[in-house]
């Protein structure tokens, strides 16, 4: 999302405004018409992620849309007009526009400055990026739970930026039983873990994510993306396990997500 929305940088903000929506609204603070006050005719400066959320810098500001499990940002058309929660019109960029699009209206937008950043959405709440923590922290942030291991992926106050359907995928390459407790791991397969994490989300950002049959996941330009192809057990439950080749994908429920993996390749 914050590669796809990069040509809005330079551009002017000329106005902020919520879409008519009949579906629930997303959580916004402060309100839309203070966001625009502070932000109108101010230029976009830069564009950075923290977790799975997308600043956007303007000035002494910075815009965070949290997109949650059904929200995009957007500056092509939407996938439909109906869930549109925000819209930021431009000058002086090649782009019109940027949206903030969102089914299920999970996705929150908070204007903050820039020195309030990280005290108020990073410290205490957000680990270390899982792209830049060291394997010597990871390790020692992982095995300190005695958490199920795919419970304590999707914990961002451990590590920040994995996602369930990733976490599903880097526990299969490193061929850990999801249901394992992160304490009990050694550390010569966290390490294994660590390698699958870097690989499986390097790799997803480069098929620009993962667009499944609900269709919910666009990118900045409105097309699919093609991760999902590249999935080995997630939403393949009983399809026969492209490691092995011996045993079906199965599916189990770990708080209240989805997880898929192989009993033969990922044993307990």
């Amino acid at each position: 999302m914050c590669r796809g929305i990069r040509p809005i940088v330079g551009g002017v903000v000329q106005s902020v405004s919520t879409a008519r929506c009949k579906f629930r609204p997303i959580r916004i603070e402060p309100s839309v018409h203070v966001i625009a006050r502070r932000l109108r005719g101010k230029p976009i400066d830069g564009i950075s992620r923290l977790g799975k959320r997308v600043v956007i810098h303007s000035g002494d500001w910075r815009l965070v849309l949290q997109p949650k499990m059904t929200g995009l940002v957007s500056i092509d058309l939407p996938p439909d007009p109906d869930h549109v929660r925000l819209r930021i019109e431009l000058s002086n960029a090649p782009v019109k526009h940027v949206l903030f699009w969102d089914r299920r209206g999970l996705g929150t937008v908070q204007l903050v400055s820039a020195d309030e950043l990280l005290s108020k959405l990073a410290d205490g709440k957000l680990g270390p990026d899982a792209l830049v923590i060291s394997l010597e922290e990871f390790i020692e942030r992982l095995r300190s739970t005695q958490r199920a291991v795919k419970v304590a992926l999707l914990d961002q106050a451990i590590v920040a930026g994995i996602g369930n359907l990733y976490a599903s995928e880097m526990l299969h390459s490193a061929k850990i039983h999801p249901a394992r407790s992160a304490s009990k791991l050694s550390v010569r397969r966290v390490g294994l873990l660590y390698a699958a994490m870097l690989e499986t989300l390097n790799t997803a950002i480069a098929y620009e994510g993962s667009t499944l049959s609900d269709g919910a996941y666009r990118n900045a330009l409105n097309h699919p993306g093609s991760y999902q192809n590249a999935h080995r057990v997630y939403d393949r439950e009983h399809d026969r396990c492209p490691s092995c080749q011996k045993s079906t994908i199965k599916r189990i429920v770990q708080s209240q997500r989805s997880t898929f993996f192989c009993p033969q390749c990922q044993k307990r």
